[in-house]
């Protein structure tokens, strides 16, 4: 026996109907406070805040520089 049921609603009412908490207002403080600090951030320094967003050293870059050549000289070798 196959029983098929189609349900149309929201995402709000299937959260109340699952008993499920709305979390709408805990997002909203969250993304103003998110907003207030890096607008903070900018007018203090801009430079430290570009530098803690692109944290991609020179040792990180040579690292990767490794790996690339090691992964295309290994890529030739039959194992």
């Amino acid at each position: 026996m196959k029983l098929h049921l189609d349900i149309d609603m929201t995402p709000q009412e299937a959260r109340a109907f699952l008993g499920l908490p709305d979390v709408a207002p805990v997002q909203d403080r969250v993304l103003k406070e998110l907003e207030a600090r890096m607008m903070d951030a900018l007018k203090t320094d801009p430079q430290s805040l570009m530098r803690s967003w692109l944290n991609f050293g020179n040792e990180q870059f040579e690292q990767f520089q490794r790996f690339m050549q090691d992964a295309a000289l290994a890529g030739g070798k039959p194992r």
